[in-house]
């Protein structure tokens, strides 16, 4: 009886190797003014995050207040600014609304953005 393709790769243990999660990855994005920056993404983050340096230079519309409190990865608490609303990041060709929390913290210049779980 003659085997097809994809019986044949598992008899032969022919099967690509399974990769891991990588948990974490940059991704290629265009926002506002900043053409073809980097942004984070982390598959662990539950919010996406933003710097107040750059949301006072992209000029966004105000912030929205929040009783958003964070745990930081040090165990320290710390209150955010607000959140930005509705702000249209460009990944590839297609363009998609994220909220991002606007949080005063000193960002990776080459890595500003950190995008969580719910933007992906």
């Amino acid at each position: 009886m003659p085997l097809n393709e994809n019986c044949s790769a598992v008899v032969l243990k022919k099967l690509s190797e399974k990769l891991g999660d990588p948990g974490r990855f940059l991704t290629l994005c265009d926002f506002l003014e900043f053409d073809n920056c980097l942004a984070l993404a982390d598959l662990g983050a539950s919010i996406n995050l933003m710097p107040l340096s750059i949301w006072k230079k992209v000029k966004l519309p105000t912030l929205n207040d929040t009783k958003i409190v964070l745990e930081l990865a040090d165990r320290t608490i710390s209150k955010p600014t607000g959140v930005a609303e509705y702000v249209f990041v460009k990944v590839g060709k297609f363009y998609f609304p994220a909220d991002f929390v606007v949080f005063d913290f000193i960002a990776d210049p080459r890595v500003p953005w950190i995008l969580g779980r719910p933007f992906l």
